[in-house]
């Protein structure tokens, strides 16, 4: 392919725009080297995949479910309790797909008197709408401002998403803001989801810098955390807390499949995000809409060990020494960012230093 044509194939598919994705409305971005798309129902990243024309190497790594899913702010109990069930997960099952944000908590609500309020399992941010605040093409990158009030909870959520225009990365940054007069506990954490044929029990590897993991009390200790194999038994699940690496200043961890040509991969500053949990779910869930059919493999990053809601998290404080939740100041707004790559290479060690990701490739 000439020189001209590649030029005339970046002009055409760089930009913003919005689409339907999986017959939801989205916003897209993308570079003419890989496409990430938005959902506006829970504000979910619901795509990041390469565009080269090659179907293995295009693959998208996250979780599209197997049902279809609508936008969470539409649910009606009478309408749509017959096909995702009647328990506190059925907003956020109704339009969970890819990258989720859980906020104000992470986990099930806290009491009867929560449920009955309307909240459900990881907070108010994934089953509210967002809205665009703005975006476009600028000098070297293409940009995304979107937002959601959380009416109930009494936050506003912020995202900023930046694709160079060349480049195989993205940068999300991203925003919480009290809109009370007093201060609160929180838990904050980033659900990076990941789905078939990406994800297959038996293959798929992550690999990232924890030092020490947690299930129930105990890791086995033939059992790295460092990498770690998705088991090919079915039907199992497993949750299991991982601590990140105290003295490193970023965190990362990749997902690969030996028969896919692609990495992803996450940057992450470790001052907001102490914790890891690697969660397994291989056709074990029977409860609706997942009958027992769902493989998924979740990465989730934060502020937390485990999602239990926010009350149990406070009263255990912490774990292994470290804090299990943390506290938002009256009227006060919290940042943190991620980073989200591809590569078509093993990637054993990652960082990021405030304009580029550089990778260390597995041997």
């Amino acid at each position: 392919m000439s020189p001209l044509v590649l030029l005339l194939a970046f002009a055409v598919d760089a930009g913003l725009s919005e689409e339907v994705f999986h017959g939801r409305p989205a916003w897209v971005l993308q570079n003419g080297s890989i496409r990430v798309a938005v959902l506006k129902g829970g504000g979910h990243i619901a795509e990041v995949r390469q565009m080269t024309g090659d179907p293995r190497r295009d693959v998208n790594p996250m979780r599209v479910p197997h049902y279809p899913t609508i936008d969470p702010q539409t649910y009606n109990d009478a309408r749509d309790n017959k096909i995702y069930g009647d328990d506190p997960h059925r907003w956020l099952s109704s339009g969970y797909m890819g990258h989720l944000l859980c906020f104000p908590f992470y986990g099930p609500p806290s009491s009867p008197e929560e449920i009955a309020a309307g909240l459900g399992n990881h907070g108010e941010a994934p089953i509210v709408e967002w809205r665009k605040t703005g975006g476009g093409v600028t000098g070297d990158h293409i940009v995304l401002h979107y937002a959601a009030d959380l009416t109930m909870t009494q936050y506003r959520v912020e995202r900023t998403v930046t694709l160079p225009k060349q480049g195989a990365w993205v940068k999300v940054e991203e925003s919480v803001e009290n809109k009370l007069f007093f201060d609160r506990p929180i838990q904050w954490m980033q659900h990076a989801t990941f789905g078939p044929p990406f994800i297959e029990p038996g293959k798929s590897v992550l690999r990232i810098s924890a030092v020490k993991g947690d299930r129930g009390g105990k890791l086995p200790a033939d059992e790295s955390v460092r990498e770690r194999v998705m088991p090919a038994v079915k039907p199992s699940g497993s949750y299991t807390a991982l601590l990140m690496d105290p003295a490193r200043k970023y965190q990362f961890f990749t997902m690969s499949h030996p028969d896919y040509p692609v990495t992803i991969g996450y940057v992450f500053p470790t001052n907001s995000n102490p914790w890891a949990a690697d969660w397994q779910e291989n056709q074990r869930a029977q409860q609706k809409p997942w009958n027992g059919k769902v493989i998924a493999r979740g990465i989730e990053f934060g502020c937390s060990p485990y999602a239990e809601g926010l009350r149990k998290a406070v009263e255990r404080g912490s774990l292994l020494g470290v804090p299990s939740y943390r506290w938002i100041g009256a009227r006060q707004t919290l940042r943190t960012e991620f980073v989200i790559f591809l590569t078509e290479k093993y990637v054993r060690n990652a960082s990021w230093d405030g304009r580029s990701v550089t990778l260390e490739e597995a041997r």
